[in-house]
């Protein structure tokens, strides 16, 4: 029989909300978290807005040794991971450090270290490291500082899947539990709002250069002009359902199903691939289209993109078939870090029997969906299904449901 998977842990730093309870108060509330971006001058950019996390202070959380050697993604990754430890009662120290891994996902996480080698190089000379090779060096610095920092000594891995990465490496922490590792720390934290970092995000064509914040990201809106970037994301602990009660952990859920696919060669004329993946991540998980209480979508923000994820949904749940959420409207697109956000909200939904709603966005009548718009909206949240998509292609879906 092969084991059950499940979260008993989250740690969210995210553009409305710094901690797990801060993040689910605003978003129930409808408290936006995007606005024009401090941590440089944006002025001179077509693009403006982002989300930023508010209030983060590393020194506050992991004093100062650290610091040099890291920059805020690290930074806000290792405080993440230190919250979803302590939400999940799981204290390192007393686990078998073989025993315990930490599988996580980047998409554009690095920019900021990878500028900071890029300015020494211009002040002091080819004694620094390159930008480039920083930067490749970086993927691997997320996910080992969190080893490091926890001694755990199991499976160790980054994966880079754009903004499909964040299931992708949850998928990957529920397989190696499913080997017999007892406990992964999981999911993914971005951010890039930097000067390096935004130029590289501009060359993709599609953030939205809008000046108002709740105007300027509408995923499934008639207005749809791109997207919004942000920071933040969440991190998870996943273990074996077993192990998790014998040592009386609370369960957020069971990480039920998961599918991936790729989109085909633009111009084939193949249907894309993400009605693929959902069907796909339904088998995985035993379940049908009726069992889903929620979608947590995307929401690419584009007219095109939007279309093609609005088609895969009534595809498989039928026109209006089922509701249907974007949280991300009051955070931005944080790259890999949105969909372990959205796996944390649809936990905390099922939690409290409440889907999140979509912000500021008036739906386009040509997309056949149930968005769930403006307030909160009780039901009973069973199952859930989160979707998320990457540039180059990827999409992955997840199944999510309460523990048994």
């Amino acid at each position: 029989m092969t084991a059950s998977v499940v979260v008993t842990g989250l740690g969210v730093a995210a553009p409305n909300g710094l901690g797990t309870q801060d993040y689910w108060s605003a978003t129930l509330s409808g408290k936006h978290g995007i606005g024009r971006i401090t941590r440089f001058d944006p002025s001179t950019y077509p693009a403006r807005l982002a989300g930023e996390v508010p209030g983060f202070v590393a020194e506050d959380h992991l004093g100062s040794r650290l610091l040099p050697q890291t920059d805020r993604v690290t930074r806000l990754a290792l405080v993440a991971a230190d919250w979803a430890l302590k939400d999940a009662g799981a204290d390192p120290r007393e686990l078998p450090e073989f025993g315990m891994g930490v599988i996580t996902a980047s998409a554009a996480g690095g920019f900021e270290f990878g500028q900071g080698e890029l300015q020494n190089l211009w002040s002091r000379g080819s004694q620094y490291v390159s930008a480039y090779q920083s930067f490749a060096w970086f993927y691997a610095v997320n996910s080992g500082q969190i080893s490091i920092r926890n001694g755990m000594k199991g499976p160790s891995g980054v994966v880079v899947s754009e903004g499909a990465g964040g299931l992708d490496a949850v998928a990957l922490a529920r397989r190696q539990i499913r080997k017999g590792t007892a406990l992964i720390v999981t999911g993914a934290l971005d951010a890039s709002i930097c000067p390096w970092g935004w130029v590289a995000q501009l060359t993709t064509g599609k953030l939205s250069t809008s000046d108002e914040p709740a105007r300027a990201y509408l995923p499934f809106d008639r207005d749809a002009r791109g997207y919004v970037p942000g920071e933040g994301g969440a991190i998870l602990i996943a273990e074996d359902a077993e192990a998790a009660r014998a040592r009386g952990a609370r369960v957020y859920g069971e990480i039920a199903g998961y599918g991936a696919t790729i989109d085909p060669r633009p111009g084939s004329g193949r249907e894309p691939g993400l009605r693929k993946a959902v069907e796909v991540a339904l088998a995985d998980a035993g379940a049908d289209a009726a069992d889903v209480d929620v979608v947590f979508a995307d929401g690419a923000g584009d007219p095109a993109g939007d279309l093609v994820e609005a088609q895969a949904i009534s595809a498989v749940f039928g026109d209006r078939g089922v509701p249907v959420t974007v949280p991300k409207t009051m955070t931005g697109r944080l790259y890999s870090g949105a969909a372990p956000l959205d796996l944390a909200a649809a936990f905390l939904s099922i939690r409290d029997g409440v889907i999140p709603p979509t912000v500021h966005t008036e739906p386009c009548p040509d997309y056949p969906l149930d968005l769930v718009l403006t307030e909160p909206r009780p039901a009973p949240v069973r199952t859930a299904l989160v979707l998320a998509r990457g540039s180059g292609g990827f999409n992955s879906a997840m199944v999510v449901r309460a523990a048994v």
